[in-house]
C-alpha cells in the first residue's frame, strides 16, 4: 500500500468507524434520488448510503428501509427533515428498524426529537450552518456534525464550504466526528478537508449519475451537460417568507417558484394561511417540482437540484467506480504532499 493511501486511511479511520463502512465518505440525502437502489450500492461499494425520507409518511419509510435492507447488509442511515408533521412517527419507524444512524436536516431539532432518536440507540448527525450551533448541538449530546456550504445542491446557507470548514473545525472537530459536504466532486478537496481535521465528507450531486440512481436519464443528461455555474441558488422575494434558498439547475421551474412564492406571500396577506403553513406549502412545492424532475424527466419545469460541483460530473458510471476514483485521487494527494 502506498504512503498516501496509508495517509488517507489514517486520516479516515475514525470517520469510518463511526459510521462502520470501509471509507468516511456519506451519500448526501437528496429526495427521490436517495432511496432503496442509490443507498444500498453506496454502502455495498464501501461508503455510507443515507435514505432520504423527506416527505415520506410514515408507511413509506418503513417499506423504503425494508427494501434498503433487503438489498445490503452493511450500515446505513435515515435522513429526517426536523419541520416533518409526524417526525416523531419516523423517529419510531427508524427504532422499529434498528436503523444505526439518523440524520436530522432543516432547522433546530423539535424538543424530545433528540432525546427519541438517542433513546432507541442509534447515532445521531445532525447539520450545523455556524459555530455557536454547533457548540449548542454538541452540548445536547449529539453524535456527529455535517457542515455544509452553499455550493452544494438543494436547501442551503449562506457561507462556503471552505469558510465554514476554516471557522469550525479547529473549534468543534476534537469534540466529535465533523463531516464537511459542500461543492466536493474530486478526491484532492476530500483530502485537504481531512486534512484540516475533518472526520469524512459528504457528497450528492457527484453520485447522482451513478449507474445504480434511478434518477430519470434527462436528468442524468442535464448533469453531464452543465457547468459548476449552471447551479445557481433560488431567490427569496418576500422578507416575511423564510424561504431557505435551493441551489438548482437554471431552467423554467425557477421562474415557476418565484411565481409559487407570490402566490404563497398573498394567501398570507389575505390570512388564509398561517406562517408555518405557508412554509409547508414551499417544502411540499419542492417535493413535486423535484420529483417532476428527476422521476418523470420533465428537467424544463421541474426543479433539478444539483450543486457546483456538477461541472465534474462527465458520465454515467458505477458507484463503486466514483468511489474507487475519489479515494485515488484523495490517496495521490495525500503521497504528493508527503514527497
Amino acid at each position: 500500500m502506498s504512503s498516501g493511501h496509508q495517509r488517507l486511511d489514517r486520516r479516515m479511520a475514525r470517520g469510518a468507524a463511526f459510521l462502520g463502512s470501509e471509507v468516511a465518505i456519506m451519500a448526501g440525502a437528496m429526495s427521490w434520488v436517495s432511496e432503496r437502489n442509490l443507498v444500498a450500492a453506496m454502502s455495498n461499494a464501501g461508503g455510507f448510503g443515507v435514505i432520504a425520507c423527506g416527505a415520506m409518511t410514515p408507511d413509506l419509510l418503513d417499506a423504503e428501509i425494508a427494501g434498503t435492507r433487503a438489498l445490503t447488509d452493511k450500515p446505513f442511515g435515515v435522513n429526517l427533515i426536523t419541520m416533518h408533521p409526524a417526525l416523531f412517527d419516523l423517529i419510531a419507524v427508524c427504532a422499529k428498524h434498528r436503523v444505526g444512524h439518523v440524520v436530522l436536516a432543516g432547522g433546530l431539532p423539535p424538543k424530545g426529537s433528540l432525546e427519541a432518536i438517542k433513546d432507541m440507540g442509534a447515532k445521531l448527525i445532525c447539520f450545523a450552518p455556524t459555530l455557536a450551533l454547533a457548540k449548542k448541538l454538541i452540548r445536547s449530546g449529539v453524535d456527529a456534525l455535517v457542515i455544509e456550504g452553499m455550493e452544494a445542491g438543494g436547501h442551503i446557507g449562506p457561507v462556503s464550504t471552505s469558510v465554514l470548514a476554516q471557522e469550525m473545525l479547529p473549534e468543534i472537530a476534537a469534540d466529535v466526528p465533523v463531516f464537511v459536504a459542500g461543492g466536493i466532486g474530486r478526491g484532492e478537496a476530500i483530502a485537504g478537508y481531512l486534512d484540516m481535521g475533518a472526520a469524512g465528507v459528504q457528497l450528492g450531486t457527484r453520485f447522482v449519475c451513478a449507474t445504480e440512481s434511478i434518477a430519470h436519464p434527462n436528468f442524468k443528461k442535464a448533469f453531464i451537460r452543465a457547468s459548476a455555474r449552471d447551479a445557481v441558488a433560488s431567490v427569496q422575494i418576500d422578507p416575511r417568507l423564510p424561504v431557505i434558498p435551493v441551489r438548482a439547475l437554471k431552467n423554467a421551474g425557477g421562474e415557476l417558484f418565484t411565481a409559487k412564492q407570490r402566490e404563497v406571500a398573498q394567501s398570507l396577506d389575505e390570512g388564509r394561511v398561517a406562517m408555518a403553513e405557508a412554509q409547508l406549502q414551499i417544502e411540499h412545492y419542492w417535493a413535486g417540482a423535484l420529483r417532476r424532475a428527476v422521476i418523470e424527466g420533465d428537467v424544463e419545469h421541474g426543479s433539478v437540484m444539483a450543486g457546483q460541483s456538477v461541472g465534474m460530473v462527465t458520465k454515467e458510471e458505477p458507484l463503486a467506480d466514483i468511489i474507487a476514483s475519489l479515494m485515488a485521487e484523495a490517496a495521490a494527494a495525500f503521497e504528493a504532499r508527503a514527497a
